[in-house]
């Protein structure tokens, strides 16, 4: 039970990665309170987790409005007494829509959802846990994070706004006895691409950010995500802070 009474926030907690990483820090001895958008496959996790004799809760959120952080991160403390791990897993793509193409729209709510929300969630969560002397905060960050064209410009730009926001809060608060890292997935199984039929399909959109497929050695899948959120938010990481893990399989190894 790596996770033995810690209260853990996860966004995005649904579906896809988010799904699989509530359940195994329920698993692993977490209360564990879920975020998500979508009020139906929320609640059906949560009610998966409770079947399974673990404790959890749902909040519907959308992390893209300032009061619902409020609500997510105070339903935590209110109903388990604390906050120790918070896991910003919520994001969207952005129809692999390349720069000249892309809108104001689709640019601020792909910023948003990708950046802001884990800033208020972090700006929220901070205080708690400087208080208590400990925390632990993972952000879903991707490969496109780490280079350029792995998606469109404003998911890319997004990811690395999220990595630089990981580098900068773990070492600033590191000797407050925070840590924050983020995982780099590469291609996973879920339903981040929903949008599929409205992909950018020009010659600059998903035809340039999807060439290097050829290369990938396989897809992943949720679970596989979660184990390493796990490693993150259990004290077998205690000595790893600002930092990136990429889990894709060796795709960027290329």
């Amino acid at each position: 039970m790596k996770l033995q009474n810690k209260v853990a926030v996860i966004t995005g907690a649904g579906s896809g990665m988010g799904k699989e990483i509530a359940k195994l820090f329920a698993k692993e001895g977490a209360k564990v309170v879920l975020a998500d958008i979508a009020e139906g496959p929320l609640h059906d996790v949560v009610d998966e987790i409770k079947q399974s004799g673990y404790t959890a809760t749902g909040v519907v959120s959308n992390v893209a409005k300032e009061d619902d952080i409020q609500k997510m991160i105070d339903t935590a403390v209110n109903e388990f007494g604390s906050l120790d791990i918070l896991v910003n897993n919520a994001g969207i793509m952005d129809k692999m829509t390349a720069a000249a193409d892309v809108t104001d729209e689709l640019w601020e709510r792909v910023f948003a959802i990708n950046v802001t929300g884990p800033m208020r969630a972090i700006r929220k969560a901070l205080p708690i846990m400087i208080k208590q002397g400990h925390g632990v905060i993972i952000n879903t960050a991707s490969i496109g994070g780490l280079f350029g064209s792995r998606a469109g410009a404003a998911y890319t730009a997004s990811k690395h706004a999220v990595i630089g926001l990981t580098k900068n809060v773990g070492y600033q608060y590191a000797k407050l006895g925070i840590r924050c890292n983020a995982i780099a997935p590469g291609g996973v199984e879920t339903n981040i691409m929903a949008d599929t039929p409205n992909l950018d399909m020009s010659a600059l959109g998903v035809q340039t950010s999807m060439v290097g497929m050829g290369v990938n050695p396989r897809m992943g899948q949720p679970n596989e995500i979660a184990t390493v959120a796990l490693f993150l938010a259990s004290d077998d990481s205690n000595f790893i802070n600002g930092t990136v893990i990429t889990a894709d399989a060796g795709w960027t190894a290329y």
